[in-house]
């Protein structure tokens, strides 16, 4: 038996549960932090490092005073954080400047020009992570930090991910060569493979820009998988986060893979990890390349298999977003949508508001939206969005398993799922499949199974989910529904890729709204 606690660090706020691994969950202390935005830069999305590790702080004090323990009786923590959440630090590892937020996009140029190279170079290592870099991801962000901020430049001596970060502080590391990194962070948003010996080639990085000359030698350390230790808790943080010193930390990883971890993840599920955005995360007994999934990394969620990782870059960001423009919020939007029919809005809506993650990787794109009268509602639009995201979902668990993923189970994870049955209930009918949603929330449960691992608890991952993974509720297809969204997925199938893709040839849209008419009419019962 023993008592631990794991670190969930969310967009705006950090949660510490403690669990106890006989018992399970005993309690939890969340704090919040800022989130900077600008009006004048829509793709500008930063966070301090400070506010951070004073919201940890807050947290664990409040998460061990609620479980009515003393910090002394935690044997082992664990974090998982957003990524790919940057930060430049210089040779004390203190940082340069905030985090650059999974949710930046300000890289989107330098994100191209990463691509463009290294097609052109025939960089093996573009393949593994879809094609496309990513304005979301390390490199591309670390050169746009380089590049405007020319003045901090001498000072520069690495770039950690948000996890590997907060682990080597704790740890009490100073030194950038001797922090740790995660295959997790490092496989999925730097192109880290072990098989191609690593990071990319230094003649590739100044290829793309001379400014990279020596980034690579900058971040190389030990890299390792969630089993192996960053380190052990340093007094200071000891004493601010109450608890005991020398306690274990893991390597850590990004929130959606200790999520499906926390969810009971086996091979052949695929957990939908919903929140602000979408996860979408699986393993494979294989290692294959998959085109335009976001990256496939040996040892990123269970140490000894493969991680596929997948997802939409905007989910419940724009039902928020939705609901700001009709002067509402969520949850009053949501009241009613229990009694809507599959497809009897008329409206078919592409849910590419933040760009497309998967499988088109491409962050220039924006949302579209189909069938529009003069009588739809908000409450309308936010349906639609539903049923987009779910449409969404389907081309790419598809295309997941068109390359070898298998897809037995899907598991809705995340905040929204344990919160909104009607999403749950479209994406049953969408996909076709039962959907499993756990009993309780998962979040952080994840990060504690690796601290009990870490405390010598459990004796695998597989008896530790056994031990603490919540039981599942199922929503079933209904076969209406799903027969009515099989029509409209063809339609939607079609626009995804001929709107998504400059090179797609031409779609033959003549057919596609008064078939969302006749649609609507059937499910509103006027056919």
């Amino acid at each position: 038996m023993a008592i631990v606690a794991g670190v969930d660090f969310g967009t705006l706020s950090v949660r510490v549960t403690i669990v106890d691994t006989e018992r399970g969950r005993l309690s939890s202390g969340t704090a919040e932090y800022a989130l900077h935005r600008r009006k004048d830069d829509p793709d500008h999305a930063t966070q301090s490092h400070e506010d951070h590790m004073r919201a940890l702080a807050e947290a664990t004090l409040k998460a061990t005073a609620a479980a009515h323990i003393s910090g002394g009786q935690v044997a082992a923590l664990a974090i998982d954080t957003t990524g790919s959440s940057v930060i430049p630090v210089d040779a004390k590892m203190q940082p340069l400047d905030e985090y650059y937020l999974w949710c930046d996009h300000r890289s989107w140029r330098e994100a191209a020009l990463i691509t463009e190279t290294a097609h052109r170079k025939k960089l093996p290592a573009i393949d593994w992570c879809g094609g496309t870099y990513s304005s979301e991801w390390g490199f591309s962000k670390l050169l746009h930090w380089l590049r405007h901020n020319p003045e901090k430049r001498e000072r520069f001596a690495s770039a950690f991910e948000h996890c590997d970060m907060v682990a080597a502080v704790l740890s009490g590391i100073d030194d950038p060569a001797k922090a740790p990194r995660s295959i997790c962070a490092m496989g999925h948003k730097w192109m880290w493979n072990d098989s191609l010996g690593g990071l990319p080639a230094e003649d590739f990085l100044v290829e793309v820009d001379p400014l990279l000359k020596g980034v690579r030698t900058k971040l190389q350390g030990h890299y390792a998988t969630s089993d192996k230790l960053a380190g052990q808790l340093a007094p200071g943080w000891a004493e601010k986060l109450g608890l005991r010193a020398g306690i274990p930390i893991p390597v850590g990883a990004f929130d959606a893979h200790w999520d499906a971890v926390g969810a009971g993840a086996r091979t052949g599920d695929v957990v939908n990890v919903v929140g602000t955005s979408t996860c979408i995360i699986a393993m494979s007994d294989d290692t294959r390349l998959i085109p335009g999934v976001c990256g496939v990394v040996p040892g990123s969620v269970h140490p000894r298999k493969t991680g596929v990782e997948a997802g939409l870059s905007a989910t419940g960001d724009i039902f928020e977003a939705i609901a700001r423009r009709a002067n509402s919020d969520v949850a009053a939007l949501s009241q009613d949508l229990a009694s809507y029919r599959a497809g009897q809005t008329g409206l078919l809506r592409l849910t590419w508001d933040n760009g497309d993650r998967t499988v088109l990787v491409n962050p220039e794109l924006g949302g579209i939206t189909l069938g529009w009268h003069l009588t739809h509602s908000a409450q309308d639009e936010l349906f639609a969005a539903i049923e987009g995201t779910a449409f969404h979902t389907r081309v790419i668990l598809e295309r997941m398993e068109q390359n070898g993923v298998p897809i037995r189970r899907v598991i809705n994870a995340g905040g929204i799922p344990q919160k909104n049955e009607v999403l749950n209930r479209v994406y049953a009918n969408v996909l076709n499949k039962p959907v499993l949603i756990p009993k309780t929330d998962v979040t952080s449960l994840g990060s504690a199974i690796f601290a009990a691992l870490a405390a010598g608890a459990f004796r695998s991952l597989e008896e530790a989910q056994d031990a603490l993974c919540p039981e599942y509720r199922v929503v079933e297809p209904d076969a209406k529904a799903a027969k009515t969204y099989e029509e409209l997925y063809g339609l939607y199938r079609n626009l995804y890729f001929g709107f998504g893709s400059a090179s797609a040839p031409a779609i033959s849209a003549g057919g596609i709204l008064p078939t969302l008419r006749r649609v609507a009419a059937a499910a509103r019962g006027n056919a």
